[in-house]
């Protein structure tokens, strides 16, 4: 039987939360679409989870790797394990909007070589939602090679989440991918690296569903976000400063309202500040940057809240983050409910 599209699904100790991921997805499965699934090595019940689903669903094919490659490793293995003319790398605790398989098979169609799908954000148990559109896409929208820096400059922000991509396999195939991994991005390096795609659609309906709160990688989100997206992002040469700067600025720590939030969240302590920021800054900056890794957690935590809730009430994430960080206060808790 002919594979249109290879559901990828790259796992680790998330026994709690693929078996409602996978409910997503089976339920709207159809003819020439399979769902790869590449376990890395989770020492959690994941292969007890996956063993309960195997019996009742064929269309799974699931790998448990004896060693984890990474987060880069694996989707890369599991692009190479599918057998679909399309791979959708989907995520391992994120929810399939009801028809959302049906949707991108009507995009896709040979027509295209990577289709982005928008997505919605709610909370880690689905109760709330945070925002209705995490891009900020409205109406359908195409671009071809010509139109690359466009696309980067409009699109590439939101595509840090992985969930939202579908890309014909042989591409994937065909272009770099070793020199991305340890990014944790592999896919961005595969997107924007030269040269550029042909024929690019982004779906404005949201077909997935985030849970947002649940990243493996949150401990480790001071350093992702403030330099490792950053020097991916600048690394590519097919783009211009001003579009990168529309993506993520060079050095996005230097503000001192980004190291304050970090400081309200818990993800910028003194360690942080000896291990990225003391060598890069001296004289009075460095003693700021110092005194608000330093400065109590839990008042920069009341403060950024009420930031939140009187002068930007658009920051449900940001709220939400502060009121389930490890500094968060009943202050934080309280006003979370409202925002």
């Amino acid at each position: 039987m002919f594979i249109k599209l290879s559901i990828c699904i790259t796992t680790y100790n998330r026994g709690r939360f693929i078996g409602e991921t996978l409910d997503s997805i089976l339920g709207q499965m159809m003819s020439g679409v399979e769902l790869v699934i590449v376990d890395g090595a989770s020492p959690d019940n994941t292969p007890e989870v996956m063993a309960q689903y195997l019996l009742r669903h064929s269309e799974i094919r699931y790998f448990r790797e004896q060693e984890n490659s990474g987060v880069d490793g694996d989707y890369d293995k599991a692009v190479g394990y599918a057998r679909g003319e399309y791979c959708w790398l989907m995520t391992d605790d994120d929810l399939l909007c009801p028809r959302a398989i049906s949707r991108v098979l009507e995009s896709i169609n040979g027509e295209f070589d990577l289709v982005v799908v928008n997505s919605e954000v709610r909370n880690v148990d689905f109760s709330r939602v945070l925002e209705t559109r995490l891009l900020k896409f409205t109406s359908d929208r195409e671009y071809a090679a010509k139109d690359g820096e466009e696309f980067f400059s409009e699109v590439a922000n939101y595509l840090s989440f992985i969930g939202g991509v579908v890309m014909k396999r042989n591409l994937w195939l065909e272009r770099d991918r070793s020199s991305y991994y340890g990014t944790l991005f592999i896919h961005v390096g595969v997107i924007f690296q030269h040269p550029p795609i042909n024929r690019i659609k982004v779906i404005a309906d949201p077909l997935i569903i985030i849970r947002y709160g649940n990243a493996m990688w949150t401990s480790r989100g001071f350093e992702i976000w403030m330099f490792k997206w950053p020097q991916l992002i600048w690394s590519f040469p097919d783009f211009s400063d001003q579009s990168k700067s529309a993506v993520c600025s060079k050095e996005p720590w230097r503000p001192i309202k980004k190291l304050i939030l970090y400081r309200a969240t818990g993800g910028y302590t003194f360690s942080e500040y000896r291990h990225f920021i003391a060598d890069r800054t001296k004289g009075l900056s460095r003693g700021v940057y110092m005194a608000i890794a330093v400065f109590p957690a839990a008042i920069a935590n009341v403060l950024v809240s009420l930031y939140c809730v009187f002068v930007n009430r658009n920051a449900r994430s940001v709220l939400y983050d502060l009121s389930r960080s490890r500094n968060a206060t009943w202050v934080s808790r309280f006003l979370a409910r409202f925002l």
